[in-house]
């Protein structure tokens, strides 16, 4: 047989063709379309009856194609169509008259007539697969035949509406059991839930009652539980119902269901009572520092875009227990102890709750700087003590980093006050007591916390503290050229030494020159010492401070040599006993010629404190006149060098008043220049623009009652006057 055309040219030019052969057609026997449709009709209803087909497949394959061969692809369709479409309706209806209360029951009932719809359909099209991939897909309009059966299935479903509200109870009733805690057929729940999808009607069908009772829902629970449960456990309730139901989504619901359910969830359980939750709860989760249940709140406020309150609620309570803590007057020697300890716990909610939020961050510091500054003056002096206890010799128990670390922890709470020249004044003087009587822990934490500073407020601040340290360091060469001098040593007294301290006065706190009778011995060294410094530096002044003096003393005692570490007073003091053992009050003053606050005070630490190296008749605090002071020969103690002189790093209640009047002081100087500065360039100005432009430059907190006081002075000074015209205008005068 040839199997395709071929041309051959002969010799007189013509072409011949040469053609396949062509086997005849035979005509269709009677009746073949009925006959071939019967054995097919057969199989169909075989496969809904879930009977064995007598016909093998191969055949009904072959039966379909010759149908399709002869052009009755159509026709075939359109009674495939029709017998699906009587199953399915027979189907539907078994389903609508069915008597069935249990919603659990009536569901697997649907569920097997959908599962069964499925498994036939599939064995129907490989029966007629040649009619689906020919016919269907060359004819616009035509379904393919799973489509087809799909397509019926959601008519008749639709025709029979009391199936279709059956359906959506049981659904949305398993759904609710689960919600409560008890078992359901997950499995059938999914199987319903992806037909309502493939058929189309999810949306309808479902998800929109579904959506309409998840809101009723956990309406209801919402407001159940907020009565029932602390605030810890209504949010370890509300996270795991919000996993929960996205697990319950993933498992069983469409896609795009997740989104609605999510925010129809979280609108009851959380936005709704989230004002509540912060009101009754923040504080005490705040407090017993609940890091984890304030993370749950923040990862649910933010779920439903409202940090805001969250943040506003953070910086309420630091607020509050930090003006608790500062205006706290009765535990001032607490204060910044508790604030760093406050710190440290605000750090960690907001880096371990909050996920280091830099909104939350700014409003931590916004509200460390609000209740700090609430009491003026008193945190930066306190803070300026602080440092000082920690930089002292003798605190025990603390390394280099440790003392490092807390240095860095207090510089934060340096930042956040106002009034820095009140810190200054007091580090200042506190850092001169430190270098002046030797109980600095370490020159270099000293330096380190004066390098701190500067990087913080710049080098103006810290001028005046790091020529302090000039001074010591230049104070240490004079005297070692005063020990080499010949005719220097030629002259002091035998058996006495003695080291200076030469303090620049503008560096230095200013201190109040007490006088006393030295020990002759001192006097004459001293006066030394005097003439050797001024001869090197012609025109200097020296001015001896008596009250910052410390001396080594050796004293006898019956069970021993002690040596004692005391002020220069207690020295002045104790030597009047080298020829007396017993001495009046009175006796002692006049011998000394010390202050008598200031002598009181000595005498009080050597005759009633923690080393009694004198005893006191009658016995008592109080120093009074009439006291008498004797020897304590019998005086003991384990150490060998005893410091007695502590009095001297104390504070005195006149120290505190006069360094805070001194700030007082240079802060209206400062005002005055500000003022001078900006009329001297806007030359006309009026009250309103001049106390802005005033609260931009000064660096200190200002009452406006004081800037009033100093525009007052200025004018009275002459370098202001008022405008003749409007007395709320002022002008420069050059």
């Amino acid at each position: 047989m040839l199997k395709q055309s071929k041309s051959v040219n002969t010799a007189n030019g013509r072409k011949l063709t040469f053609k396949p052969f062509k086997k005849p057609v035979k005509g269709l026997p009677d009746g073949f379309e009925e006959a071939t449709w019967a054995k097919l009709q057969a199989a169909v209803r075989a496969v809904h009856n879930k009977e064995p087909v007598s016909t093998s497949l191969e055949e009904l394959y072959k039966a379909v194609e010759d149908m399709c061969h002869h052009k009755m692809a159509e026709s075939l369709y359109a009674r495939l169509q029709k017998e699906c479409d009587a199953h399915i309706a027979s189907q539907i209806q078994r389903l609508a008259s069915s008597s069935t209360a249990d919603p659990v029951l009536f569901l697997d009932q649907v569920g097997a007539v959908w599962d069964d719809m499925c498994r036939q359909m599939l064995t129907i099209r490989q029966v007629f697969t040649f009619l689906d991939r020919s016919f269907v897909v060359a004819a616009p309009g035509v379904r393919s035949l799973f489509d087809m059966g799909l397509q019926q299935f959601r008519t008749h479903l639709e025709a029979r509406p009391q199936v279709g509200e059956k359906l959506q109870r049981g659904l949305l009733q398993q759904i609710q059991t689960e919600r409560r805690g008890d078992a359901i057929n997950r499995q059938l729940l999914t199987n319903l839930l992806r037909m309502l999808s493939s058929l189309g009607i999810y949306s309808t069908a479902f998800e929109a009652p579904f959506l309409e009772e998840t809101t009723q829902f956990f309406q209801e629970e919402g407001r159940r539980l907020m009565e029932e449960l602390d605030p810890a456990g209504y949010l370890l309730h509300c996270e795991r119902r919000l996993r929960e139901e996205l697990m319950r989504r993933r498992e069983c619901l469409a896609e795009g269901t997740e989104p609605p359910l999510q925010e129809a969830v979280e609108a009851q359980l959380v936005a709704a009572h989230l004002a509540a939750l912060l009101d009754r709860g923040f504080p005490t989760l705040v407090a017993a520092r609940r890091l984890d249940d304030l993370a749950r709140l923040y990862n649910l406020a933010d779920r439903v875009d409202m940090l805001d309150p969250v943040r506003f609620a953070f910086r309420d309570h630091i607020k509050a227990t930090g003006t608790a803590l500062v205006m706290d007057k009765d535990k001032d020697g607490e204060m910044v102890q508790g604030l760093l300890d406050m710190k440290a716990a605000m750090d960690a909610v907001l880096q371990q709750s909050f996920e280091g939020d830099p909104d939350f961050g700014n409003t931590l510091k916004e509200a460390f700087e609000a209740f700090i500054n609430q009491r003026q003056n008193k945190p930066a002096e306190l803070i300026a003590k602080f440092i000082d206890a920690e930089l002292k010799s003798g605190k025990k128990g603390q390394t280099e980093d440790q003392l490092e670390a807390t240095l860095d922890r207090v510089l934060i709470l340096f930042r956040y006050i106002s009034g820095k020249d009140v810190f200054e004044a007091f580090y200042k003087k506190d850092l001169a007591k430190r270098l002046l009587l030797g109980r600095s822990a370490s020159t270099d934490a000293e330096k380190g916390m004066i390098a701190k500073l500067k990087a913080q407020c710049g080098a103006q601040f810290t001028s005046k503290l790091e020529g302090m340290f000039k001074d010591v360091d230049l104070s240490r060469d004079i005297v070692s050229s005063f020990r080499s001098s010949t005719a220097a040593q030629a002259r002091i007294p035998q058996g006495v030494d003695m080291n200076i301290n030469i303090m620049t006065a503008g560096y230095w706190p200013t201190y109040p020159v007490v006088d006393a009778k030295l020990p002759a011995e001192l006097n004459e060294y001293q006066q030394v010492f005097k003439d050797f410094y001024l001869d090197k530096h012609q025109g200097r002044r020296l001015v001896w401070h008596n009250s910052l003096g410390t001396c080594l003393l050796k004293a006898h005692f019956q069970k021993g040599p002690k040596e004692l570490s005391v002020s220069l007073f207690q020295t002045v003091v104790l030597s009047l006993f080298n020829d007396a053992d017993r001495l009046g009050f009175t006796d002692i003053a006049a011998a000394t010629g010390i202050e008598d606050r200031e002598l009181r005070r000595t005498l009080q630490s050597l005759a009633c404190g923690k080393w009694r190296v004198l005893t006191k008749e009658p016995k008592g605090r109080d120093v009074n006149d009439g006291d008498t002071f004797v020897f304590n020969a019998g005086f003991s103690a384990q150490l060998y060098r005893i410091k007695i002189n502590s009095i001297q790093m104390r504070e005195t209640v006149e120290e505190n008043t006069k360094t805070n009047e001194q700030v007082v002081q240079d802060r209206q100087h400062q005002i005055d220049a500000a003022i001078v500065r900006i009329m001297k360039t806007r030359k006309t100005l009026s009250h309103a623009l001049l106390v802005s432009e005033l609260l931009v430059q000064l660096k200190f907190p200002i009452r406006t009652q004081d800037m009033k006081k100093r525009i007052e002075s200025l004018i009275d000074r002459e370098f202001l006057a008022r405008d003749s015209a409007n007395s709320n205008v002022y002008q420069y005068l050059a």
